[in-house]
């Protein structure tokens, strides 16, 4: 088996290549040619953080595996970051492992694509002009995520932190050249906005339907739980809302299941899952009017894919450090 370190995966899987990857990946998802468990959490006691552990199978290519994902509580800034983890691959013919991958550039790599598939899927096809409202490392990653969907001329930016922020646009435009300008309110960044991308760790509603125009689309990232959610009721009621696996969405797009909640939706408003729209079985945005919205939640099937074509892009270039279990 390899193991492929960050590095490495940052090399072999740049997110324009993914986001083929990821139409793949969920079109089998919305086929049913996977397994999909539930995500579950197990709590660290005394230490104040998290493990994930998503296990799922993959049809083609056959493989399966599982991801762990430990989250702590860290400072921004801190090099650990938030999210530290692998993807432990095998082979679905022989029950054999095939890598062992870092898992929290994976993660973030995947998740990005995933929203760029979305984009390219539900957006306008002119849509220009971008608005990221959260400032760590998923909102960069979709910076250059859409850039490779749609023709990206300018980025608005919002955090609560407004030093953070005006840190971040500097960093958007160094990094890619593009004008980004930090706002101090979320109403200014989207103003204008033809894509809304949010990634935050809200666990409240900071952006409102009142805030929103025709014609829009929207990837919602940041909220994974049930109990939180990134956009109001308003933002759900407005919007066409695609999902990318319905039964996660029913256990945790807390953006959803609040409303629903609230009686100010039923569980028909969903019109679909991305893989549907992305094979063609279900229509995506209907008009230049129409307020798109996609609830990313991020399953195995996305990371069993990436983690195959990283294997894959490994093997053909030589690289990964490999290890013989057996010895």
């Amino acid at each position: 088996m390899l193991i492929i370190r960050q590095s490495e995966v940052e090399a072999l899987l740049p997110v324009a290549a993914c986001v083929g990857v990821m139409r793949a990946a969920m079109i089998a998802t919305s086929a049913r040619n996977v397994s999909l468990p539930i995500r579950q959490y197990l709590a660290v006691p005394d230490a104040g953080g998290s493990m994930a552990m998503m296990p799922g199978t993959l049809g083609d290519p056959a493989c399966f595996g599982i991801k762990l994902v430990c989250k702590y509580p860290r400072p921004h800034g801190d090099p650990l970051g938030s999210h530290i983890g692998m993807v432990m691959l095998f082979d679905s013919v022989k029950g054999v492992p095939l890598a062992l991958i870092e898992g929290a550039s994976l993660t973030a790599i995947r998740t990005s694509a995933a929203s760029a598939l979305a984009t390219d899927l539900l957006a306008r096809p002119d849509a220009s002009r971008l608005a990221v409202l959260g400032n760590g490392e998923q909102a960069m990653r979709h910076v250059l995520a859409m850039q490779a969907v749609r023709p990206i001329a300018q980025v608005g930016a919002w955090g609560r932190d407004p030093a953070r922020a005006a840190a971040f646009a500097a960093a958007v435009t160094a990094r890619t050249g593009l004008p980004c300008t930090a706002h101090a309110a979320v109403a200014d960044a989207v103003a204008g906005a033809d894509i809304i991308c949010t990634t935050t760790a809200a666990k409240t509603p900071i952006l409102r339907g009142a805030d929103l125009a025709p014609g829009q689309h929207l990837n919602l990232v940041g909220s994974a739980v049930a109990s939180t959610a990134e956009v109001d009721d308003d933002v759900v009621s407005r919007a066409l809302v695609f999902v990318d696996y319905r039964e996660a969405a029913m256990a945790a797009a807390g953006e959803l299941l609040g409303a629903m909640a609230r009686g100010v939706i039923d569980e028909g408003h969903i019109r679909g899952e991305i893989g549907d729209v992305a094979a063609g079985h279900i229509q995506g945005r209907t008009g230049p009017a129409d307020i798109t919205l996609y609830k990313s939640l991020g399953v195995a099937a996305q990371d069993l894919a990436a983690a195959h074509a990283i294997w894959l892009a490994a093997c053909d270039q030589g690289l990964g450090l490999t290890v013989d279990l057996l010895a």
